[in-house]
Formats: structure tokens, sequence, C-alpha cells
């Protein structure tokens, strides 16, 4: 799968999640490893979910997973706290933020 496939699968996964119950505003840079390596970025701001392929300086939270992995855990088959503990999620920044993202999985 190219990044492009990867990242429009993560999109139509999240783009209509209920952002407005969320404990507050989150801007979540994620980096995918990989055969299918990119970078994009999740941010709930105002109500609004916004999910775009490009970097973002200003973020919250910094997190690198394999491709593979990130779709395992938004199809519910890997727990994101799991992935973290066993080293196949790093995270930089505020943690708190990157758990937010785990409420938009359905």
């Amino acid at each position: 799968m190219s990044f492009q496939e990867t990242f429009s699968t993560v999109k139509e996964q999240f783009i209509h999640a209920d952002v407005s119950k969320l404990d507050s505003p989150f801007a979540i840079q994620i980096n995918l490893t990989g055969n299918d390596a990119g970078t994009f970025y999740v941010e709930a701001k105002d109500g609004k979910l916004s999910i775009e392929p490009y970097e973002y300086h200003d973020r919250d939270v910094l997190v690198t997973i394999s491709s593979s992995d990130f779709l395992k855990i938004i199809a519910g088959k890997l727990d994101p706290v799991m992935a973290f503990t066993f080293g196949k999620l790093k995270a930089e920044g505020n943690i708190g933020k990157a758990l937010e993202l785990k409420k938009l999985i359905k």
C-alpha cells in the first residue's frame, strides 16, 4: 500500500469523528515508517478536525509508528497503549494529547 492509500484510509476513518467531546484541542504529527512511509497531522481545534499530509511544526506531540501497526490501531486490532509499552509506537511531547487521538478511534 502506498503512503497516499494509507493516508486516505486514515482520513476516512477519522474525518467524521465527533471532536466536540474532547477534553482539549490537540495537534499530533504522525510519522509512518516502512514501505509506505510518510508524514501527516491530525488537529482537533474549535470543534473541527483537520487531517492533512504535511508536517506540523507547532504540534503537541510527535508519534512515530510503522504504517502497518498504525492501521492495526485504527482497525481496533492493536491497543495504542500496548503498542507504546512494547516500543512499536514512540511519542515525543505531550503524551496526554496523544491519548486524545485514541478517543476518536471507533
